[in-house]
């Protein structure tokens, strides 16, 4: 058991079960044990791969909508480039570099970062050194400076913790994380259901609630509606909210079981893009999509940029940027690391735009239809 089980199951031996959401807050981010505050999760030595780290057109393309999106909104003599959740900083990195096509964007520009690892700040700091961004950091949204701003999210939302609930024949209980007969974390359910849950289905069912994810969006949203700006998100997860479990943890590329090594492994969930979407119209801001990847990408015109890239490759380089291209917008289902087959990156992963009501539309989105309400 890592050093936060242990200390998990000191806490739940004196206190009682805890909600999936407060395992998963503290499995991620506890100040010195979670799993984002001791390592670099990202690449082929560590957990997971991200878009960014898997083509430089991934992080071009958000570069470039952003860009557009500025002039859409007048060109705001300043304006913010926020990236949530930034990784290695590699999104951002050719972002910049993608929107030096734009030179006077670049000149309006303030980038900000908001990050809590301070393992994951460093290699930011390091990748953004000759970016000439100057980036300042936020452990959260609410220190962000006032006015227009464009908000990037990849793979932010799918960690942050969920609530989850069990449909029993007493109504809606909440999933909670306990101890077994020889003192191991286990899932177990409360006895008393949640009277506020009233959402009719049969017994057995699953429940998730992001409400971190649900609030994060409405202040996002409420800035943009407030000061001008959009923001896009862009994250594995589904168009409609429905039943079902999606929990799942990440360890060197493999799915392992959630509660053997608290600390140790990547823990996620399925975005629900249908009550984000909600949370956003809720503010009165606009919202396009959601689409899949695919959509958004091609719509920007990666093929194109691949084919750009290509020109000047040799033929392992080009062999490597169609692979890449394949990676990103695929729609055909993969292998699921020992289960059923999985969606390709471009089907699983959705974009969703959120947008300042003046603004008639997002680059790469269908058109909006009448007034978004």
């Amino acid at each position: 058991m890592s050093a936060l089980g242990e200390r998990l199951r000191e806490m739940i031996a004196s206190d009682g079960p805890m909600p999936v959401e407060q395992f998963m807050m503290l499995a991620l981010s506890h100040p010195t044990l979670g799993y984002y505050a001791t390592r670099d999760p990202l690449g082929a030595a560590g957990d997971f791969t991200t878009s960014p780290e898997i083509s430089q057109m991934f992080g071009e393309l958000l570069g470039l909508w952003a860009a557009e999106t500025w002039m859409q909104m007048g060109s705001p003599p300043c304006v913010h480039l926020v990236e949530l959740g930034p990784g290695r900083g590699t999104l951002m990195a050719d972002a910049l570099r993608a929107a030096r096509v734009c030179p006077p964007f670049l000149d309006t520009l303030q980038v900000h970062l908001v990050e809590t690892s301070p393992v994951l700040i460093e290699r930011q700091r390091a990748t953004l050194a000759d970016a000439g961004a100057s980036p300042e950091w936020h452990a959260d949204i609410d220190t962000l400076p006032p006015g227009p701003a464009i908000f990037l999210a990849n793979e932010f939302f799918d960690a942050l913790p969920v609530r989850q609930f069990v449909r029993t024949e007493q109504g809606w209980c909440e999933r909670l994380v306990g101890l077994d007969a020889e003192h191991r974390l286990t899932f177990g359910i409360s006895p008393a259901p949640e009277p506020q849950l009233a959402t009719p289905a049969p017994v057995g069912a699953m429940l998730e609630i992001g409400a971190i994810a649900y609030r994060t969006t409405i202040k996002i949203a409420s800035r943009i509606r407030r000061e001008g700006g959009a923001a896009l998100f862009i994250d594995y997860g589904h168009t409609r909210s429905g039943f079902g479990e999606t929990l799942q943890a990440m360890s060197r590329h493999r799915r392992v079981d959630p509660l053997a090594e608290p600390g140790e492994a990547d823990l996620t969930t399925h975005v629900d893009f249908d009550a984000l979407k909600r949370a956003a119209r809720a503010t009165g801001a606009h919202v396009a999509g959601p689409i899949t990847q695919a959509q958004l990408l091609k719509s920007l015109g990666i093929d194109q940029r691949a084919g750009s890239l290509k020109r000047n490759a040799s033929p392992q380089q080009a062999q490597d940027i169609d692979a890449a291209l394949q990676r990103l917008t695929s729609t055909d289902p993969e292998p699921g690391l020992g289960e059923r087959p999985a969606p390709g990156m471009g089907e699983l992963f959705k974009a969703m735009a959120i947008l300042h009501p003046q603004l008639e539309g997002s680059p790469g989105f269908p058109p909006l239809h009448g007034a978004q309400a």
